[in-house]
């Protein structure tokens, strides 16, 4: 199994981020980084750094407002005499028409929560971080049967033009978008905590690529506007999304056996290839504490992934700081590779 990663993917640390009307440290570190190195190198793999495909595959998800927002907008937020960190105040009720030319209007324009502040580093991280997914899924492409991106900032949350919950752009939906090349019709699965609303977003109109996710009820947890089991898809794509939300606390059993009704509907799907939103936050371990997954769980998760028999990208989602961080990885990849014999 071919593995990526960029250490200038450690560079992006905000400080700290709003939750429930309070400043909290960021949870989002590049700790995070080396405990999923560390996990990957007890498994014997190797780690290269990703080529540079330049700006192209960014494009086809994101728009260009939006990739020149995320380049520039910590210098322009300087110049104003702004805080050492990009945030937003005001955030627009709909956002069709105007686009502010102010900073400030700008930031909540793009910036969707209080999750997401924008650093000096941060445009930098995020472009290796989708540079990582970009090589993982030309990995695929070129035969490999699966090949794992470690990607640092996350990108699942990140909508074509919207940041949103530590993500700022969609590594997921760039890799899919790049396996399209070459396979008429791609599948994207989401097992991390928090609904990949980003990547619902960027592709619910389309019938080509599949999105799947099973994640904690967003009636009760982040990030609650989206996720929900009556999300079907729109136009063309109707019928080509489907959301597994699971009650606050559903045991290792009920998340497997969601995983199977995931895995059934990909396989209708028949798509040539498959890229997996690896978040191991359902881990019971993790501080955001919505699922209760162990790291024998995620063997199992990977095994019956693996199973499927398609060419997969898999792309780092959540997993925060916790003694069983590294480990839920680990036992992941470590299903992966038993099934595949790789």
């Amino acid at each position: 199994m071919k593995v990526f990663f960029d250490p200038i993917q450690k560079a992006h640390a905000p400080e700290t981020f709003l939750v429930s009307g309070m400043w909290r440290p960021c949870p989002e570190v590049p700790e995070r980084a080396d405990r999923f190195l560390a996990a990957v190198r007890d498994l014997g793999l190797s780690v290269t750094a990703p080529g540079d495909a330049g700006m192209a595959p960014l494009a086809a998800i994101h728009t260009a407002e939006y990739l020149d927002f995320l380049r520039t907008i910590h210098a322009r937020w300087q110049d104003l005499g702004g805080s050492r960190d990009v945030l937003p105040n005001v955030h627009p009720v709909g956002r069709e028409g105007c686009y502010p030319r102010s900073p400030v209007g700008r930031a909540g324009y793009h910036l969707g929560d209080t999750a997401c502040p924008v650093t000096a580093e941060t445009w930098e991280a995020v472009y290796r971080s989708a540079q990582t997914a970009v090589a993982a899924a030309d990995a695929v492409r070129g035969g490999d049967r699966v090949a794992y991106a470690l990607c640092r900032p996350p990108g699942h949350h990140a909508a074509a033009d919207l940041a949103g919950g530590f993500c700022y752009l969609n590594n997921a939906a760039i890799a899919a978008q790049r396996l399209r090349s070459v396979y008429d019709r791609v599948a994207t699965l989401d097992i991390d905590l928090h609904h990949g609303n980003g990547t619902q977003n960027i592709f619910y109109q389309r019938g080509d690529v599949l999105t799947v996710s099973l994640h904690a009820d967003p009636m009760d947890f982040y990030p609650f506007f989206w996720g929900h089991a009556a999300e079907r898809g729109a136009g063309p794509g109707l019928g080509a999304n489907l959301n597994l939300p699971l009650a606050l606390g559903t045991e290792e059993a009920g998340w497997l056996a969601a995983l199977d009704v995931a895995l059934a509907r990909i396989a209708a799907f028949a798509p040539g290839a498959l890229v997996v939103s690896l978040g191991v936050d359902a881990s019971a371990a993790d501080p955001f504490g919505g699922l209760r997954v162990s790291p024998e769980g995620f063997v199992a998760a990977g095994q019956r992934i693996a199973a499927l028999g398609l060419p997969t990208a898999l792309v780092q989602e959540g997993g925060y700081l916790s003694d069983s961080l590294g480990l839920c990885l680990n036992r992941f990849l470590s299903g992966v590779l038993e099934t595949v014999g790789a």
